[in-house]
């Protein structure tokens, strides 16, 4: 299941993994650890970025402590239509059918029939990039 939620020490916390920040996933994009004190333990400060909202985020905690992670999860869909900002995916596996807002990015590079990968964490979706072309 794709909405679960794991645990991990701070110290095992590295660049590009993925964290729960304020119960919202996020990809870690820069880690500071501060020296430890003489009354106290060292600690991190993590600054990441929300998968879904693109908004910065930051955790400040000792390093002994633990941080929860969300399960991630990838998979191919399939575009079948497109409305406006909108496209009508088809799970490849399920042969799921749902809607997804076209990112930014993509927006006028997503076509009918492409091949387009979904990410899945905490029971949302986001269409993340473009993996093939139709012909």
């Amino acid at each position: 299941m794709s909405d679960e939620i794991s645990r991990l020490s701070m110290k095992e916390i590295r660049i590009g993994r993925y964290i729960m920040v304020d119960n919202i996933p996020c990809k870690v994009v820069e880690i500071e650890t501060s020296s430890p004190g003489k009354h106290g333990s060292a600690k991190m400060r993590i600054t990441a970025i929300g998968i879904f909202d693109g908004q910065k985020k930051t955790l400040l905690k000792p390093s002994s402590s633990d941080v929860e992670v969300p399960v991630i999860s990838k998979h191919k869909s399939q575009v079948v239509s497109i409305t406006d900002k909108i496209a009508q995916l088809m799970d490849l596996e399920t042969y799921e059918v749902y809607e997804l807002a076209i990112p930014e990015d993509l927006q006028g590079k997503v076509k009918q029939g492409n091949e387009v990968e979904v990410i899945e964490a905490t029971g949302r979706k986001l269409m993340s990039k473009i993996i093939g072309e139709s012909k």
